[in-house]
């Protein structure tokens, strides 16, 4: 898919994030289950599905045509980084087809030393075709970033870096902001957790958008709803 086409299809529209961890409920072994959540995600108005692992990846391209947004979440040892952090796993990613291949944008270095503009660089000179996504905390890396060639800046670290600890609520100032100072289109993702949210998110400058646990870890919705019921 052009990169003019994946622009025009997902602006303004919602990306589901179809993802499970090894502790998570709707996690198996031989996989299966993120297809068919990308598959409602798909029939019920999604513009694009946001994945991780190259298994799941690969089925929900099998049963979805929508644009991916792909990552590899992987831990290393000496960096809190654990999104898409070596061009290993972005080797991996391009190799599946993945239109936009999502990188953490944060501030900590890589097992290399690398930066995260850094990383966005070399990328972007191996893949120059390649859409690239920025998953950012603050104002400062997402410019960087973007500035660094990343096509899409996403507000999904924010309130998981030591920086942003605290921010535990969705932040349209924030994206605001972003949108205004960024050359890169902003994605907001994180604390979305109503259509209502959604709404304002975009009204406040957001290009398109990330929900994943409102949707699709129906462990987090019922703890929510609960949550709210002691309460």
């Amino acid at each position: 898919m052009e990169k003019q086409k994946i622009f025009e299809q997902i602006r303004g529209g919602l990306i589901v994030s179809c993802q499970a961890l090894e502790h998570e409920p709707l996690y198996t072994k031989e996989g299966g289950i993120m297809p068919l959540m990308a598959k409602a995600a798909a029939q019920s108005g999604a513009v694009g599905i946001r994945a991780n692992t190259v298994r799941d990846i690969t089925q929900i391209k099998e049963v979805v045509d929508l644009p991916v947004i792909g990552i590899i979440k992987k831990d290393y040892e000496g960096t809190p980084m654990y999104i898409t952090v070596t061009m290993k796993e972005v080797d991996a990613l391009v190799a599946c087809g993945v239109e936009i291949v999502a990188v953490q944008g944060t501030g900590s270095r890589r097992p290399d030393g690398s930066s995260a503009p850094e990383f966005i660089r070399a990328v972007k000179e191996k893949y120059p075709q390649q859409l690239v996504m920025a998953d950012c905390a603050t104002i400062e890396e997402g410019i960087t970033c973007a500035q660094a060639g990343a096509d899409f800046v996403g507000t999904t670290m924010r309130g998981y870096t030591p920086e942003t600890k605290g921010c535990d609520d969705i932040d349209y100032a924030f994206i605001h902001e972003l949108s205004e100072k960024c050359p890169a289109k902003i994605i907001a993702e994180g604390h979305i957790h109503y259509p209502e949210q959604a709404k304002k998110a975009l009204e406040a400058g957001a290009f398109a958008l990330v929900v994943g646990g409102a949707i699709t870890r129906p462990a987090e919705i019922t703890s929510r709803f609960v949550s709210a019921i002691r309460k």
